[in-house]
């Protein structure tokens, strides 16, 4: 006879993230999943952060993420619960962040009714190409949730990393199972053909002019340390994709820069003009293709080396000259190991690929009294090598894109957190979830309407002993979208004007200390004063609204518009 005892379906599903090797699990309760929030009180080493806003815990569940390379954990209930949760779930799939959304959901004896609050989840979330999961499911059998957690990590791994969606009905969760956990499931290394990697390195030694492009989901340290040195051994030069940033170190003399939204022109140019392109993980999105046109869609000018963990993901939108399936483990380590001959012919071509970079930082004259590059500088000189960056959405984030350099995962730590989807809101949770899970450092960069998205995810710090540094850029405006309507409707402004409250004393209300700057030379004692206490910090600095992006004011891009 079993000597196993029968538990809560609830209790055994937390006990199956437990055997995941899960810590940290992010949601707002709800009603429809009490038997889990009970099973938290039995299983007390994973802990549950209890966020503010569904947004706010599915955002810290895509952060966890992409800091660890194994599902983030989020629990909403259902109906708004789960549309609540959606940004983060979209965010996971567009950044190829494993991930995986538990919802509860109405008992089985009530479902196809338009019960409360009821939601046909496989509809919703869609699994697709253009859908936001990977795999979406509910489990109806106490006995299978063992085997569809699994199924969950799982897919959520392996190939292209990405969001798995599990609907829990509340009448399931209450009832008692023996089952028990299945083992740790770990992703699966698909290594390069070798006969793809001979082609590749006859491709390298007919090229002229190179360019790697890094980044995606999927990458560890060991990854990025073989990258630089397979880029060493060829001096490669290296661009790292849309807030993908410390994928290759930015101090290395092989780094060209961020391949990302407006950039460097010489680097776009650079790009144009190269004749073989060797892109390493990145899906090469209309972010980092700036609208498909540094690469034309669907056949390139330059020869295309496509590296990616999904079979499904090479071809589908720009035809590779050569294809490889494989993760980026396994593809950095096998490309380490390709010989280059004694003499390459493109070594000024590199030298002057990182010279570009360099020359691009620095700044040109812009108005106000608040000098971004400088600040920026600052935070660079304090802030230990291994902190954390994160930012949500906005022109605001592209001071720290230009001039902030990461030495990110080839020295051991992943250290940029930012959505290549786009969405606003993310920096705030996302800090907040870094702290929690590694204890480092975390300077957030955010806008006044970015962080109004999720600020009230400070009271989440506070509650869970949480500690992040957040600057927020103040220009009482959604900048980017006043950007695009000066350019298209010069001088007709509208719905984008922002009045905000007093953000220093919002956040000493939640617990944070706040400072508020106007000039510069304010902003390093208050972010050595911000490094040096125990609780968060918010530093809210005061933007001339006609310091819009890191290379022109607003009045010059409606002057320019003005004259089409």
């Amino acid at each position: 006879m079993s000597d196993i005892r029968p538990q809560l379906a609830g209790h055994l599903l937390v006990e199956c993230l437990v055997a995941q090797g899960v810590t940290h699990a992010f949601g707002v309760p709800g009603e429809s999943f009490l038997a889990v929030l009970d099973g938290f009180h039995a299983y007390p080493q994973l802990r549950f952060i209890i966020n503010r806003q569904e947004g706010g815990a599915s955002f810290m569940a895509e952060a966890q993420g992409k800091l660890t390379g194994r599902p983030g954990v989020c629990f909403v209930t259902r109906g708004p619960g789960a549309t609540n949760a959606s940004i983060g779930v979209h965010t996971a799939f567009q950044d190829s962040t494993p991930m995986v959304l538990f919802v509860g959901d109405v008992a089985g004896d009530q479902r196809d009714r338009e019960a409360f609050q009821e939601i046909e989840y496989t509809s919703f979330f869609g699994p697709s190409t253009k859908g936001m999961a990977k795999r979406v499911e509910r489990i109806d059998d106490a006995d299978r949730i063992p085997e569809y957690v699994a199924r969950a990590f799982a897919t959520a791994m392996n190939g292209r990393p990405g969001p798995v969606v599990l609907a829990l009905p509340e009448d399931m969760l209450t009832r008692t199972t023996t089952a028990r956990p299945l083992p740790r499931v770990e992703p699966v290394q698909a290594w390069s053909d070798p006969g793809s990697l001979r082609e590749l390195r006859e491709m390298l030694l007919q090229s002229r002019k190179p360019f790697v492009i890094a980044g995606g989901g999927g990458w560890t340290p060991q990854a990025a340390q073989a990258l630089q040195r397979f880029a060493e051994n060829w001096n490669l030069p290296v661009g790292n994709a849309f807030r993908f940033q410390d994928t290759f170190d930015n101090h290395h003399p092989l780094y060209a820069g961020d391949v990302g939204i407006a950039p460097n022109p010489k680097l776009a140019a650079r790009i144009r003009e190269s004749d073989l392109i060797l892109a390493i993980g990145p899906r090469l999105g209309e972010m980092t293709t700036s609208g498909y046109t540094l690469l034309q869609a669907p056949k390139p000018r330059q020869k295309l080396v496509h590296i990616h963990a999904s079979a499904e993901e090479l071809n589908r939108v720009y035809q590779a000259d050569l294809a490889i399936v494989a993760t980026m483990n396994a593809a950095a380590r096998s490309l380490e190991v390709l010989a280059a001959p004694p003499d390459l012919p493109w070594n000024d071509w590199t030298e002057a690929a990182h010279a570009d970079y360099e020359a691009n930082l620095v700044a040109q004259p812009l108005p106000g009294d608040i000098d971004m590059p400088a600040i920026v500088a600052v935070m660079k000189k304090h802030l230990p090598e291994d902190a954390v960056h994160t930012n949500g959405a906005g022109n605001f984030a592209s001071w720290v894109h230009r001039f902030f350099k990461h030495h990110g995962l080839a020295k051991g730590h992943k250290t940029q957190l930012a959505p290549t989807s786009g969405a606003m809101g993310y920096g705030v949770p996302a800090g907040i979830a870094a702290n929690l899970l590694t204890g480092r450092t975390v300077l957030t960069m955010a806008g006044d309407g970015d962080f109004l998205m999720n600020g009230q995810e400070l009271a989440t710090a506070v509650q869970h002993g949480g500690r992040s540094i957040i600057v927020l850029l103040n220009n009482g405006m959604y900048g980017t979208i006043r950007m695009h309507q000066e350019r298209e409707y010069p001088a007709h402004v509208s719905g984008t004007g922002l009045a905000n409250p007093d953000f220093v004393a919002l956040a000493r209300a939640y617990g944070y200390e706040a400072a508020r700057i106007t000039r510069t030379e304010e902003f390093e004692p208050q972010l050595i004063a911000a490094l040096e206490r125990k609780q968060g910090t918010l530093i809210e600095v005061m933007i001339d609204p006609e310091l819009i992006t890191t290379r022109t004011s607003l009045s010059a891009i409606r002057a320019a518009a003005s004259k089409k």
